[in-house]
C-alpha cells in the first residue's frame, strides 16, 4: 500500500477537481516495470498473472497517469485487484509448499491441517520485515 494515496495538481479548486482511480495493481504494474526495471514476463511473474494480463494492466495506468498529468487531473489510487503481503510457507509434516497472507494469526497446511509451518519466502517481503521473522529461513 503507497503511503502517499492522493496526488492534486497545484492551482486547482476542490470544486473543479477531477479524479482519475488507479487501481493499485496499477501502481505495482508501473513500479515493477519501469522503477524495478524488469521485463514483462518478470512482471506478470512477479503480479502472479498472464503476460497479456499485466500488458492490459500497465497499458490502463499508463493511459490514466498520463490523462491526469496532461489535463489538470487528481490520482486516486484505491481499490483494484490484490493480495497483500503473501508469503511462501513450507509444512514440516508433509513437505508441501504453498502461498499464503501472512498476517494470519496462525497458518495451517491446506494439505494435512498442520500447524507446523515454516516462511521460506526468501523475495521482496520476507527481506523487508516479514513479522513473522523467526521463523523465516534466510
Amino acid at each position: 500500500m503507497p503511503e502517499n494515496k492522493y496526488f492534486v495538481p497545484i492551482g486547482k479548486r476542490k470544486c473543479e477537481l477531477v479524479e482519475m482511480k488507479l487501481k493499485l495493481e496499477e501502481l505495482e504494474a508501473m513500479r515493477l516495470k519501469d522503477i524495478e526495471g524488469l521485463n514483462q514476463e518478470e512482471c506478470a511473474e512477479k503480479m502472479k498473472v498472464s503476460r497479456q494480463t499485466f500488458q492490459l494492466i500497465i497499458d490502463s495506468a499508463r493511459k490514466k497517469v498520463a490523462k491526469a498529468l496532461t489535463e489538470g487531473k487528481a490520482i486516486n489510487i484505491e481499490g483494484g485487484n490484490y493480495t497483500l503481503n503473501i508469503c511462501k510457507y513450507k509444512c514440516n509434516s508433509c513437505e508441501v509448499e504453498f502461498d499464503q497472507v501472512y498476517e494470519k494469526e496462525s497458518n495451517t497446511c491446506p494439505k494435512c491441517g498442520s500447524k507446523d509451518v515454516i516462511c521460506i519466502d526468501k523475495s521482496r517481503f520476507c527481506n523487508k520485515g516479514c513479522r513473522r521473522q523467526r521463523i523465516c529461513r534466510y
